[in-house]
């Protein structure tokens, strides 16, 4: 009698219908693949934030309002991964109830890393402080100012104090107070003397 030739199995009795059965550590390593993925993209998020809200909010027109931004994507993807692989590692479960249960955590996570980011983002602080908002402020001459010439003055933005070259159509002497009349450019001002 010659060899029997089984179709449909292999020697062991596994039904092969195209494709290999992967084993349970396979699976485990599959969705710990997908967690460490999600971590990567979460820091991609950090480097490149901003691209897929604009990539996807000017195609879409804001319709998913940020639950579509990278730390939310990266959220899921990391739990939906670990969370498979941990069910899939310390229960008895199949594949589809570990990526159930990994659906679940990543769902959370995203909602969470959504709510985190909207609370982040209502809080503004005040607005920064503008060129324009020098002038009618005062200061004082630490480098004399010549007529029609440059010097520097000493003011405060903010509460802080700041150095910037000054000019003025009449000379002033270091330590005179002066009052902002314009902004020249971002590093240069328009002043007059004070008079008491």
């Amino acid at each position: 009698m010659g060899p029997s030739i089984q179709f449909g199995g292999d020697a062991r009795g596994k039904h092969v219908r195209g494709i290999s059965k992967i084993g349970k550590g396979d699976r485990v390593t599959l969705f710990l693949g997908l967690g460490i993925a999600g971590i990567v993209l979460l820091v991609l998020s950090l480097i490149f934030d901003g691209i897929l809200e604009g990539l996807f909010g000017g195609l879409l027109g804001g319709l998913f309002d940020g639950l579509l931004s990278l730390p939310v994507v990266a959220g899921f993807l990391s739990m939906f991964g670990f969370g498979g692989a941990i069910v899939l590692g310390t229960t008895g479960a199949g594949t589809v109830v570990a990526a159930l249960s990994g659906v679940l955590a990543g769902v959370v996570a995203g909602w969470l890393a959504w709510k985190l980011s909207r609370v982040l983002m209502r809080d503004q602080t005040t607005a920064t402080p503008r060129g324009e908002d020098l002038v009618g402020t005062s200061g004082s001459v630490v480098t004399a100012i010549p007529a029609d010439g440059y010097g520097e003055v000493l003011l405060r933005l903010a509460g802080q104090p700041v150095k910037l070259a000054a000019k003025s159509p009449v000379p002033v002497e270091r330590g005179t107070e002066v009052w902002v009349e314009a902004t020249l450019s971002t590093t240069s001002v328009s002043v007059r003397p004070v008079e008491h």
